[in-house]
């Protein structure tokens, strides 16, 4: 990931989740849960969400991972720095700390379920990317990806003025930054999803079965991929 890129999302990280919440009406927080629950995660799992930003999924993780091990990781630590506070609202403690997805430092096979939701697209090589998730994941484990993805009909025409138009003047007015709020859904509409990004992790070689969901008619997709 580009030095440019990490700035940028530093400059954005107090804006943040108030921007994911308006940008997507809230329902971010919906594709959050239904991640948690495809994960089939219990009370002592170990997961490593990677690209966590300010931890709304590490912290969904660990509201059912109550005794196991969630780990929040990131390349822009600046964002990291926002999830102490909800740990203390929500009386929750996940570890915190800088991580690339392309080079994990974390050990063959030993988390339960490795995560990322809409930073993928952010990985520079992200077949590389997802073979990393996988290789600390335990066999029987699960890769799991949420990410963007392109409605259609109707919804794809509404979509695509709502993310070159709106967007941009909401992260203008919310976030002081019109250029990210641009940069965004510019990669969102360029990005594979569905189909084509399946075969991307399956190109790796490390799984025994993917499954892709799309969520809100096909605005994102949660990819599961189970670890050979």
């Amino acid at each position: 990931m580009s030095e440019a890129i990490k700035l940028m999302f530093a400059d954005i990280s107090k804006d943040y989740d108030k921007m994911n919440t308006v940008l997507s009406f809230g329902i971010h927080h919906l594709w959050r849960k239904k991640v948690v629950k495809l994960s089939g995660i219990n009370s002592n799992s170990k997961i490593l969400d990677c690209a966590s930003g300010t931890g709304d999924l590490a912290l969904e993780f660990k509201k059912t991972a109550i005794n196991g091990e969630v780990v929040a990781t990131d390349f822009c630590v600046e964002m990291l720095d926002y999830i102490k506070p909800k740990e203390e609202k929500l009386n929750l403690k996940v570890k915190t700390e800088f991580a690339d997805v392309m080079n994990l430092q974390y050990s063959n096979n030993y988390f339960d379920v490795s995560s990322i939701s809409f930073g993928i697209r952010n990985v520079d090589d992200p077949k590389v990317g997802i073979s990393e998730m996988a290789r600390v994941v335990k066999s029987g484990g699960k890769v799991i990806v949420l990410e963007t993805g392109q409605p259609k009909g109707i919804m794809k025409l509404f979509y695509k003025l709502y993310s070159k138009k709106i967007m941009p003047f909401l992260g203008n007015l919310i976030a002081k930054n019109e250029a990210a709020y641009t940069y965004l859904p510019q990669t969102a509409s360029k990005f594979p999803y569905g189909e084509k990004f399946v075969e991307i992790m399956r190109s790796t070689e490390k799984f025994i079965d993917i499954k892709a969901y799309p969520v809100t008619f096909g605005v994102a997709y949660i990819y599961v991929g189970i670890v050979k």
